[in-house]
C-alpha cells in the first residue's frame, strides 16, 4: 500500500484529483493539511450517495468502519428511539465530517446519521483513516481534539483581524530592527538535534534557526516543535536537525513595522519571524518581544488602578482594560485567562473604590467582607458587566445585626455608586451590598442559604444561581469559606434541591435548529439574533455548577470546576475539555461582540446575529451548541427528567 507522504503523481491523475483537493481545502481542518496528505486523502475518498430518510449511520451496524465527508445535502444525528422530532437532534451540512469519536474508540456511533435530503458524502475507510492520522499532524490534531482545534483556529483569526487594528499603536509601528537585542542563535542543518537543544538551553532562547553558510535561513526549530514533533513522537534526539525543522521559515526585513510580523504571527498560527537583511539573518522577533510592546501594560495598569487618587482617575484606567484586552487578543491569551484577566482588573478597580470610601469615612467602620456574585463571582467576566456584590459581617460584641447594617448600609451604597461611576452599571435587580437584603451577618446568611435549600420555590432557585457563585473581594476570607464549606455541605444533602436546579439548568436550551442551523429571536431591535449569554454560557454555566455543588466541589470558575469534575472522575476528561472549550469559544464571540460595540461607542449587548458570521465561527459556535447539549443531556439522565 502506498504511504501518505506520496507527493509524485502523473498529471492526469492530479487533474482528476484537482475538485475533490479544491472542494477539501475550502473546510477545516483540510485547509491546513500538507498538499501530500490532501493528494492522499483524496485519492483514496469514494462519493456516496444517501436518499433523503435513509441512515448513512447507526448504532446497530457494529464499529464505525468509514470517515465521511459531507459534499452535498444535509445530515442529521437522532436518537433512534426518539426518532427525527427530538429536541436534541442536530444537523450537519456541506464540508462537516463524522463520525471522527467512534472510529477512534473502535465503536459504534452513539446516534443514527441520516439524510435529511438528498445527500453526497465522500468516504474514507477506516485503515485509510489510520494512515492519515498518523501521518498528518493537522489531522491527527483535529480529531483528537475538534473543538480545541476549531477553536484555535478562530483565536487566530480573531488575532490576525485585532493585530490589524493595534497596529495604529505608535509602538507597533517600530522598525523590526529597532527590536533586535542580541545576534540570533544558529546551527547548520547536518548538526543533531540533541546539539540544537544544548545550545538553545545554553543560550536561553525558545528558537533556533538553521543557516547555511552565507547565513541565509534554512529552517527555524522552536521549543513548540519539540514538545508536538519530538516528544509526542518520539523522534531519536541524534536526527539531524533538518529532518525536524520548519523549513522556509517566514521572515521580514529590519525596516518592516513590528506590527506586521504580529499579523503574520497571528495569522499564520507561529511565535517567531526571521529578520532578514539582503538574505542574510540579522536577527528573530519573538511573539513575546513583540508583547512587550503594549502601550498598556498589565502590570503598569495594576499599579496604576491601585495608587488611584480619587474616581475619576479610576474611571479613565477603566477603559484602558478595554485597549489591555484588544492588545492581549492580538497576541493570543486564551479566553479563560483573558475573563481571568478582566475579573482581576475589575477586582482591583473595585476594591480601589472601597478604598478610597473607606479613607473619607472618618470613623471606626465595622469589619466587613465584600463579596462578589455571579459573573466576578466566578471570575467570568466579559467587558459587559454590572454589580453583583454584597457584604458579610460579623455582628461587634454588645450590638444586634440591625444596628451593624445601619452603620454599614451608608458605606455601601457610596461604593456602589463610586463603582457605577467608574463603568459597572447598578444592578437592576438590586443584588448589590447598598441593599439590606444583601448585607447581612455571617449567620444570616447561612440561614438564609439554609432556607433557599431546604424550602426554596422558583425566585429562590434564580436568587442561588447568583448568590451561590460567591468569593470574598475585600476582608476577611474565613467566613466566607466557612459559608462556602456550609453551602456545600447542604446542597450535597439534599436530593430534592438539587433536582430543582437541574430542572432549572435544563430550562435554557441551545439554540440548535432542524431546518435551519439556528433558531434565532427577535428582542427590541435585535432582529434574527441569538442570545449568546443566556442561550450559550448559561447553559453551561448552569450545568457546572449543579454538578459541582452536588458532589463537594469549591471552585467557582466554571472551567476551573469541569477539571474539578474531571479529577473526581465525576465526568471524563474528554467531556470537561470539550465542555471547557464550547465555553471559552461562546464567551469569545461575547467579547469580540463588545468590543466591536465599544469601539463604536454603543452600547454593549450579547446579541448576534448568526448570518454575520463566517462560516468557521458558524460551524464552531453549532459545534459549541452541540457540546451544551451533551451537558445538558447528562444532567437530565443523572436526574430522570
Amino acid at each position: 500500500m502506498s504511504s501518505p507522504t506520496e507527493n509524485s503523481r502523473p498529471a492526469a491523475a492530479r487533474h482528476v484529483l484537482a475538485p475533490v483537493i479544491e472542494f477539501l481545502t475550502q473546510h477545516a481542518p483540510f485547509d491546513r493539511m500538507a498538499p501530500q496528505h490532501l493528494e492522499f486523502l483524496a485519492k483514496r475518498l469514494k462519493l456516496g450517495f444517501y436518499p433523503r430518510g435513509e441512515a448513512v449511520a447507526d448504532p446497530d451496524s457494529g464499529p464505525a468502519r468509514r470517515f465521511y465527508i459531507i459534499k452535498q445535502g444535509r445530515v442529521r444525528g437522532e436518537t433512534a428511539s426518539r426518532g427525527p422530532a427530538e429536541e436534541g437532534a442536530w444537523e450537519l451540512v456541506a464540508g462537516e465530517c463524522f463520525p471522527v469519536g467512534a472510529l477512534l474508540a473502535r465503536r459504534p456511533v452513539h446516534t443514527v446519521h441520516r439524510a435529511v435530503e438528498d445527500t453526497f458524502c465522500y468516504e474514507l475507510d477506516r485503515d485509510d483513516f489510520d494512515q492519515l492520522l498518523a501521518a498528518s499532524p493537522v489531522f491527527h490534531d483535529f480529531c483528537s481534539r475538534r473543538m480545541a482545534n476549531l477553536l484555535d483556529q478562530a483565536l487566530t483569526g480573531m488575532q490576525g483581524a485585532l493585530a490589524t487594528q493595534v497596529s495604529h499603536d505608535a509602538p507597533f509601528s517600530a522598525a523590526l530592527g529597532t527590536l533586535l537585542r542580541r545576534t540570533p542563535v544558529t546551527c547548520r542543518p547536518d548538526i543533531p538535534l540533541r546539539a540544537a537543544l544544548e545550545t538553545m538551553s545554553a543560550e536561553r532562547v525558545g528558537s533556533i534557526v538553521v543557516v547555511d553558510e552565507a547565513r541565509r535561513p534554512l529552517g527555524i526549530f522552536t521549543l513548540h516543535d519539540l514538545l508536538s514533533r519530538i516528544c509526542a513522537r518520539g523522534v531519536d534526539i541524534d536526527t539531524p536537525i533538518a529532518q525536524v525543522m520548519t523549513p522556509d521559515p517566514e521572515s521580514l526585513p529590519p525596516s518592516a513595522p513590528a506590527f506586521e510580523a504580529a499579523v503574520l504571527m497571528a495569522r499564520r498560527g507561529f511565535s517567531h519571524v526571521c529578520v532578514v537583511d539582503h538574505g542574510r539573518l540579522v536577527g528573530v522577533v519573538s511573539e513575546r518581544d513583540l508583547f512587550s510592546l503594549q502601550r498598556v501594560g498589565l502590570v503598569n495598569l495594576t499599579r496604576a488602578i491601585v495608587r488611584a487618587p480619587d474616581i475619576a482617575a479610576l474611571a479613565r484606567h477603566g477603559q484602558d482594560v478595554h485597549q489591555l484586552i484588544d492588545q492581549m487578543l492580538a497576541q493570543g491569551v486564551a479566553v479563560e485567562q483573558l475573563t481571568q484577566i478582566i475579573t482581576m482588573l475589575n477586582d482591583h478597580l473595585a476594591r480601589r473604590v472601597i478604598q478610597l470610601e473607606l479613607d473619607r469615612e472618618g470613623r471606626e467602620v465595622i469589619p466587613f467582607t465584600w463579596l462578589a456574585f455571579g459573573s466576578e463571582g466566578r471570575r467570568e467576566q466579559t467587558l459587559k458587566t454590572d454589580q453583583d456584590n454584597g457584604i458579610l459581617f460579623r455582628v461587634p460584641e454588645g450590638s444586634t445585626a440591625d444596628a451593624a447594617r445601619a452603620r454599614l448600609l451608608p458605606l455601601a451604597r457610596r461604593i456602589n455608586e463610586g463603582l457605577a461611576a467608574i463603568g459597572f452599571p447598578l444592578c437592576k435587580g438590586n443584588i448589590m451590598a447598598s441593599n439590606p437584603a444583601c448585607c447581612l451577618s455571617a449567620e444570616e446568611w447561612r440561614a438564609r442559604f439554609a432556607d433557599w435549600i431546604d424550602q426554596g420555590g422558583p425566585e429562590e432557585l434564580l436568587k442561588s444561581s447568583i448568590f451561590f457563585d460567591l468569593r470574598a473581594l475585600h476582608g476577611d476570607r474565613g467566613p466566607v469559606e466557612e459559608l462556602r464549606s456550609f453551602l456545600l455541605a447542604r446542597v450535597s444533602e439534599n436530593r430534592r434541591f438539587q433536582r430543582q436546579l437541574a430542572e432549572n439548568a435544563l430550562r435554557n436550551t441551545p439554540p440548535l435548529g432542524l431546518v435551519r442551523d439556528f433558531v434565532t429571536v427577535s428582542s427590541g431591535e435585535h432582529r434574527n439574533a441569538i442570545d449568546l449569554k443566556l442561550k450559550g454560557t448559561l447553559p453551561m454555566v448552569d450545568g457546572t455548577r449543579l454538578m459541582a455543588l452536588a458532589h463537594g466541589v469549591g471552585e467557582t470558575n466554571t472551567p476551573a470546576r469541569l477539571r474539578a469534575l474531571a479529577d473526581a472522575a465525576v465526568v471524563t476528561s474528554d467531556e470537561a475539555a470539550a465542555w471547557n472549550d464550547a465555553f471559552a469559544f461562546v464567551t469569545l464571540l461575547r467579547m469580540r461582540r463588545h468590543r466591536q460595540q465599544a469601539s463604536r461607542g454603543l452600547p454593549l449587548d450579547n446579541y448576534v446575529d448568526p448570518d454575520t458570521l463566517n462560516g468557521l465561527d458558524r460551524r464552531i459556535l453549532k459545534e459549541a451548541f452541540r457540546q451544551a447539549r451533551k451537558l445538558q443531556t447528562r444532567i437530565a439522565l443523572d436526574y430522570q427528567l
